[in-house]
């Protein structure tokens, strides 16, 4: 699915131009609802993939229904690939729109700015104040009011397969980008079948993980001059990390070379991967007895940061969710109470120990002390978030990254690959 930037950008400016603040019954004097909505409704929320357990969300239905008799909860799963075109449509809609939903924390700024969300500074105190991820509160500030809080945040970190290192006589984990490349590489020859086995899986689509290759070599994806943003893919550093990215597609991975990067640990249970960079919420999955991996590939699994061509972590992308409240939601006050339990302590303690960081920082020695929580630190310490561009989810909404690396990895030239990208964010990064 694909929208382009004068669609995405019209309909975004009609949200910014009709969304309402949050509206209230205008029949006073019925004692079911209240200027925040009615007091009972089913609350509509959408979470996006699987990065949410099951146990949060049996939680959250269970304990808003009880402190919210009459009334129900329905957790509505949406999918990241196409999310932006769908939100741009749902939330324009006072009949479609969901109640809260979760949006990634690069696509909020777009959808901030547009009016799609309801104000939440009155409420910041009471959600955690300075406790809460002070980086996410501000992507989605504008104008010294809060639209959006934070959900949950997560690096990426290398998941690796200690048998399959051994048996290709790889003796420790690598400390540099060039050392990870060469056991990339090792692993995927190493392993001829099954066919699509990969040292490192990498998916054509993938550019969050792909950007590491580009930040690592200095490059970027936008940069500004001034207010003025522009692609910066053409430059010396960024072609040099596609490059990076290309050599690991033709060389160490054999997943489809215009797949997308969601659900790794299936054949990574499957026995397809060597090593696989996600987010640290996916040890819960491999290592759950009922959906995970067999025994053998649980007991096998290491993780470490991925190295940059400095010694040190390489920068990889600082991801991460938001909750938000629809501007056009009729049932305010509800979705608040749904916010607030989402953003507790018991609610993010379920988070914790699935292995996101929590929205809360105070809740973060919960990730424990293992070689888990080692690897989330170290990841983090140099991880980057994507420009801050006023348009920046017209460029994920368009796939231009999708499509730059989808072609980069079907053999296409980097440089010529980087100015087509260019050129299409260069209408896209200001709004």
């Amino acid at each position: 699915m694909r929208i382009k930037k004068t669609i995405a950008g019209a309909a975004l400016a009609t949200l910014a131009l009709t969304a309402l603040a949050a509206c209230g019954s205008d029949s006073d004097s019925d004692d079911t609802s209240s200027s925040d909505g009615p007091k009972t409704a089913d609350i509509r929320v959408w979470l996006n993939g699987t990065d949410t357990p099951q146990d949060a969300r049996d939680w959250l239905k269970t304990t808003f229904e009880k402190e919210n008799p009459g009334s129900t909860l329905t957790i509505e799963q949406q999918e990241w690939d196409g999310l932006v075109e769908k939100l741009t449509t749902s939330l324009s809609s006072a009949s479609e729109t969901p109640d809260v939903v979760e949006i990634g924390n690069t696509q909020a700024p777009t959808f901030t700015s547009a009016g799609a969300f309801s104000d939440q500074t009155g409420q910041l105190d009471d959600l955690g104040g300075d406790d809460l991820l002070q980086g996410f509160v501000e992507g989605a500030t504008i104008d010294g009011k809060t639209y959006a809080v934070p959900y949950y945040a997560g690096s990426k970190y290398i998941f690796y397969r200690k048998d399959l290192f051994k048996a290709a006589g790889i003796t420790a984990v690598p400390t540099s980008m060039d050392e990870f490349i060469e056991d990339a590489i090792k692993l995927k020859k190493a392993n001829p079948k099954p066919a699509n086995f990969s040292g490192f899986w990498f998916p054509g689509q993938d550019w969050r993980n792909g950007a590491a290759f580009i930040w690592d070599q200095g490059g970027d994806l936008a940069t500004a001059d001034g207010d003025e943003w522009s692609g910066a893919l053409e430059s010396d550093e960024s072609i040099a990390g596609l490059e990076t990215a290309q050599k690991l597609f033709t060389e160490a991975s054999g997943a489809a070379k215009d797949g997308n990067e969601a659900d790794s640990w299936t054949p990574f249970c499957a026995g397809e991967i060597g090593m696989v960079s996600a987010p640290g919420w996916i040890k819960g999955l491999i290592l759950d007895p009922k959906t995970g991996c067999p025994d053998t590939y649980g007991k096998e699994i290491g993780v470490f940061a991925l190295p940059g061509s400095d010694g040190k972590p390489a920068p990889v992308l600082l991801g991460g969710s938001d909750i938000a409240i629809a501007a056009k939601s009729k049932n305010q006050g509800l979705a608040q109470k749904a916010v607030a339990l989402m953003l507790s302590k018991d609610y993010q303690t379920i988070m914790a120990k699935a292995g996101l960081t929590p929205a809360l920082n105070s809740l973060a020695p919960l990730l424990g002390d293992d070689e888990f929580a080692q690897a989330t630190i170290a990841a983090a310490s140099n991880a980057k978030l994507t420009p801050a561009a006023p348009g920046w989810a017209n460029v994920e909404g368009s796939r231009v990254l999708e499509d730059l690396f989808s072609a980069l990895a079907q053999g296409g030239d980097p440089a010529d690959l980087a100015k087509k990208a260019d050129d299409q964010m260069n209408s896209q990064l200001n709004g």
